[in-house]
């Protein structure tokens, strides 16, 4: 007959590290990738970046998506809504607005930055790709 004793006293060692990874606070901002002027970047969907004003930026979700899908011939190319929520420090409530890959508008004005859409990958979760400049 086999002893499950040595498995046992293994799990049994590993308990502390599963509670302690657990408890471990979320990241602060500081711990986020923090994007900087005249960068393209990409976000996939619930990720955050700091912006150099300290500010954040959220995608959020995809929304109304109409896109022609790939290998498909459509009449129209179709849009989709790209959800973010921008808040200008840690404090402040955070604003939600959209940006759009057809319709719409593909740019919004952040305090003195311009974060642009450039492009919407195609899935359940696509990945934004970004760019954020200084305005003049």
């Amino acid at each position: 007959m086999r002893t499950l004793l040595p498995h046992a006293a293994a799990v049994a060692g590993l308990l502390p590290l599963l509670f302690a990874a657990c408890s471990t606070p979320p990241a602060d901002a500081s711990d986020q990738r923090t994007v900087a002027d005249g960068e393209a970047f990409t976000l996939a969907t619930g990720e955050q970046v700091a912006l150099p004003d300290r500010g954040t930026l959220r995608y959020v979700r995809v929304t109304n998506d109409s896109r022609c899908q790939p290998g498909r011939q459509c009449v129209w190319a179709g849009d989709a809504e790209v959800v973010f929520e921008w808040a200008t420090g840690a404090a402040a409530t955070p604003e939600s607005f959209s940006l759009h890959t057809g319709r719409g508008d593909r740019s919004k004005d952040l305090a003195g930055r311009r974060l642009t859409l450039m492009s919407l990958a195609q899935g359940a979760d696509p990945e934004a790709q970004l760019k954020l400049e200084t305005l003049p």
